[in-house]
């Protein structure tokens, strides 16, 4: 890899120098060839061991600079002055063919200052969580870090049982989150966010250099990215589980992925975090705690927003409040697509909230009953199966009548409805009891057939494959999660 190093660049009290720690007997799990291409990775993957290696940080490359990232954050709503990287060291960045900027990191890979105590592993089944679930969230259109590796690193860790000890390689456009801001902010150091503000426009946001105003811009065109990615959960019905301040990057991506989880019943209550124990991130919380989040980070740039206070606060509450309405057109243009709509009504809306009001009264699956819907669009169609999922099928069928009337039918041809629908409405998501069985065939039994099988289904989230149709179903009554886990 040819590295680069900008963030080392900046003052060192922005990160600090940490070499990963070199484990044991590191061993190949999983190598995504597609997204070494796709970076223009230079790696010779003849050498399973050597790759092992480079990715578990027992071998540092040449040009790489690696450092562990400084940052506080909001924690279920307490504020924590010092975080940062306490499991992870980012080895450098890489640019892409198309001169894209990414960062490389570890996670898993050792103690670094900012661990408190922590052991600074990662377990192998967290590892492979978050390799299934940021590969899938990619093929399923949504902002989010990726995985570029997986490695096993001979050594245990200690968490509730003793576990396999894994090195995850992630990727992603940077690694600054909300709370990377507010580190400096509750050191009252206003350079260092000024610095910090002046690298994400460069690095992230460069339109915004060309505004009156850039910073002001810059939280503009962060809150909308933000607002498109909690849209692109909802549509699918992806729970982060765990957003913290700190957990979300300003770049607008997906990124740790902890006891996150996706739907199988539709319930804009559902929490499957065992952390969360108020609920706070619950499914149907998450545009408002994006708000809240943003929020912080708009407090941090005030004094870049106007030298006066009161006007600062101004232009950052009007930019705050956008969100909702930025937030919901995001929301409705995708939800529109996905039932087929390829017009805008004023109904839409209604029409929409009234399906997933019955998908919540009669405890129906999210995922299968939107798929169904793309073979229910003609008239002619058969929707025993799909209605047979309603204990009460006369409230569905009375609504697929109003429906397939908003699609409008007889100007539009019911095939072009049908080709846009299947192309949102995966046939696979990685669903939590799937995720279950992978980690309990990883980690009791050392195979990672069942993980290759999904990721290779997942790859392809909206073609039909009948090679891997277990893949699609609901979990039987005995195989519900109920509870996810984060793995530290």
């Amino acid at each position: 890899m040819q590295f680069e190093n900008t963030y080392s660049n900046l003052p060192e009290h922005f990160f600090r120098r940490t070499r990963p720690v070199s484990v044991a007997n590191p061993t190949l799990i999983c190598c995504n060839h597609k997204l070494i291409e796709e970076l223009n990775l230079k790696l010779d993957l003849t050498e399973p061991e050597k790759v092992a290696k480079i990715f578990s940080g027992n071998i540092i490359l040449d040009g790489s600079d690696p450092i562990a990232l400084a940052y506080a954050g909001h924690q279920f709503g307490n504020f924590v002055p010092q975080l940062g990287d306490g499991r992870a060291v980012l080895l450098g960045e890489v640019l892409d063919a198309n001169n894209a900027r990414w960062d490389i990191q570890l996670k898993g890979s050792g103690p670094t200052l900012f661990s408190r105590n922590g052991d600074g592993r990662a377990a192998l089944g967290p590892v492979i969580r978050e390799y299934i679930l940021s590969e899938s969230m990619h093929a399923l259109g949504v902002a989010t870090s990726r995985s570029l590796a997986a490695v096993t690193t001979g050594e245990n860790v200690f968490r509730e049982t003793v576990e396999p000890g894994a090195i995850l390689t992630r990727v992603a456009s940077s690694h600054i989150r909300v709370g990377t801001f507010q580190y400096y902010l509750a050191k009252n150091d206003f350079n260092a966010i000024k610095l910090l503000a002046d690298y994400a426009i460069n690095r992230l946001y460069p339109d915004a250099r060309k505004a009156k105003n850039p910073y002001l811009e810059l939280l503009r065109q962060i809150c909308d990215r933000q607002a498109s990615l909690i849209a692109s959960w909802m549509h699918l019905g992806f729970i982060h589980g765990v957003m913290n301040t700190d957990n979300m990057a300003i770049s607008g991506e997906t990124i740790d992925y902890g006891p996150c989880a996706f739907l199988d019943n539709y319930n804009p209550d559902a929490v499957f975090s065992s952390i969360d124990s108020m609920g706070r991130y619950a499914f149907g919380n998450q545009a408002k705690i994006a708000q809240w989040n943003l929020a912080r980070l708009a407090e941090c740039i005030l004094p870049l927003l106007h030298p006066d206070e009161k006007k600062a606060i101004a232009l950052a509450t009007d930019i705050i409040e956008t969100f909702d309405g930025v937030y919901d057109d995001y929301y409705l243009g995708g939800m529109r697509r996905k039932f087929g709509f390829l017009s805008n009504k004023p109904k839409d809306k209604s029409i929409i909230d009234e399906l997933l009001d019955l998908m919540q009264r009669f405890g129906v699956d999210y995922t299968l009953v939107m798929r169904g819907l793309c073979s229910a669009v003609k008239t002619s169609s058969d929707i025993t199966e799909l209605s047979d999922k309603f204990s009460n099928a006369i409230e569905f069928e009375d609504w697929v009548r109003r429906w397939r009337d908003r699609l409008q039918l007889g100007s539009i041809d019911p095939n072009e409805i049908i080709r846009s629908m299947k192309s949102i409405n995966p046939v696979f998501i990685p669903r939590n009891h799937l995720i279950e069985n992978v980690i309990q065939s990883a980690v009791g039994d050392n195979d990672f057939k069942l993980f290759q099988d999904l990721l290779l289904a997942l790859s392809n989230p909206f073609e039909d494959n009948k090679d891997f149709m277990s893949f699609k179903l609901p979990p039987k009554s005995n195989e519900i999660v109920h509870q996810t886990y984060c793995g530290t």
